[in-house]
């Protein structure tokens, strides 16, 4: 849970932005949508200068250019949906998250596409802090209105959502339900059934997912209560997790964050600013054997519980030794800062190597794993207690890869069957994969029946 991995994209140079501009996906200052529906009241608006100019040093890099961003500073920051990428992958992790996994639930394509379109259109507005369609009041008495209105008079709190499509959307118990089979790409494969794993029905797979961060919970869950309103029909929650406090940083601005374990998360995270390294080992690209997935990337969704109650009673030198490094200073045992180099090679008094071998970051360290590297974006999660009373709470991993079978797989067998952490501390109880195809391109007009949506290559 603890090293899984370092990299890289673009860091934007401070600027200010007055309130009709937004913030790109990577933190920079982007120009308003265009062509795509506004219509609503503005939370921003009404909460009175939650809108205004904010300072260079709260937008740079989304916010942490000059230190951490107050918290009304990260509140206001808004990201524009349009791009070359989702939003919510390379942006800075925000600290709360709302995640659903979808099953559809119609066979008709046409349907199936209507609801992509009326969920673009809606995430682009959702995005920008204002309610859908006519709000809370503008609409029929008669009718329910547009927007459950549980985050009007809340500013947009740097909400991304982000979107994905599961291996059964493709083909399921052998139909190909909506003429997609042949366009599955070959990395989109269910994840293998890990050592130790003690996975639970309803928590596994999904054909549709969305993720909603965001730096108020409430604009998170708002999002996706929206979404799910307007999926009635054509799909349905499968399974859901709320996340709070991120365990891993997506750009350098960010300070490292601590897990539920009390230890430094995501030192060796791919982060935005390595640029080759986000191009390797992040982005999908056309030759990769699908042209719509180029931009895309992929998803691996695990809910990993935490034995709270057996950890809790560990020794602190059996905790690093477990984990590997220092749980005060996040410094490899071998010696150094946090972001020293692991020397697995160096022997202690007794002659063995003062990072065990059996450690997690001796074995999900990119060293261990071909240079592998993959973009961690996971939250702790609690969901508070079991019949036992046993504390029910962990991590919800998210990790973002160009391919799943050569980074993720090969690292999770072996922790799974060799990481002490793992095998003693933790079980994973949830699993899904999803490919995220590229963003809507800026310019884009979205709404009505030839708008466009969130996957339109793959059904060109």
């Amino acid at each position: 849970m603890n090293d899984a991995h370092d990299g890289s994209t673009h860091t934007p140079d401070a600027s200010s932005e007055k309130t009709s501009s937004t913030v790109s996906q990577e933190g920079q200052a982007a120009p308003a949508r265009r062509g795509a529906s506004r219509t609503g009241v503005s939370r921003r608006a009404l909460i009175g200068g939650a809108g205004a100019v904010v300072g260079a040093a709260a937008l740079a890099g989304g916010g942490y250019a000059a230190g951490k961003a107050t918290e009304a500073s990260s509140l206001r920051r808004q990201y524009d949906f349009l791009g070359d990428h989702q939003s919510g992958i390379v942006t800075p992790a925000q600290d709360r998250m709302h995640f659903a996994a979808f099953d559809v639930t119609t066979d008709d394509r046409d349907e199936l596409i209507a609801l992509l379109r009326s969920w673009t259109e809606a995430a682009a507005t959702l995005m920008t802090g204002s309610e859908l369609g006519t709000g809370i009041a503008g609409g029929s008495e008669y009718a329910p209105p547009d927007d459950t209105g549980d985050a009007t008079g809340l500013p947009a709190s740097g909400l991304t959502i982000t979107f994905g499509f599961g291996p059964t959307l493709f083909e399921k118990d052998g139909v190909d339900r909506f003429g997609l089979a042949d366009r599955r790409p070959s990395q989109l494969e269910e994840l293998p059934h890990f050592s130790g794993d003690t996975l639970e029905e309803r928590l596994t797979g999904g054909d549709l997912c969305v993720q909603a961060c965001a730096d108020d919970p409430q604009v998170a869950m708002h999002a996706i209560r929206n979404l799910s309103r307007l999926a009635f029909g054509v799909a349905s929650v499968k399974w859901a997790q709320l996340g709070f406090g991120r365990t891993s940083s997506t750009t350098r601005d960010q300070s490292t964050p601590r897990n539920l374990m009390g230890f430094k998360d995501g030192t060796r995270n791919l982060r935005a600013e390595d640029t080759d390294n986000v191009r390797t080992w992040l982005w999908s690209q056309a030759d990769d054997g699908q042209e719509w997935m180029a931009g895309g990337t992929f998803m691996v969704a695990r809910k990993l519980r935490i034995l709270a109650e057996i950890w809790d009673r560990a020794s602190l030198s059996e905790q690093e030794a477990t984990v590997g490094r220092a749980k005060g200073s996040g410094a490899p045992l071998s010696g150094g800062n946090e972001f020293t180099e692991p020397d697995f090679t160096r022997p202690g008094a007794d002659g063995d190597p003062l990072i065990p071998t059996d450690s997690h970051v001796a074995l999900a360290h990119p060293d261990a794993n071909g240079g592998a590297m993959m973009l961690r974006r996971g939250y702790n999660y609690t969901d508070g207690a079991d019949d036992l009373g046993r504390l029910d709470a962990g991590l919800f991993f998210l990790a973002f890869v160009r391919d799943p079978e050569t980074q993720y797989i090969p690292m999770q067998n072996a922790i799974s069957s060799g990481d002490a952490m793992t095998v003693e501390y933790v079980r994973a109880v949830g699993s899904a994969i999803f490919a995220v195809p590229p963003g809507v391109p800026v310019g884009s007009t979205l709404g009505g029946d030839d708008g466009a949506f969130i996957g339109q290559g793959l059904f060109a």
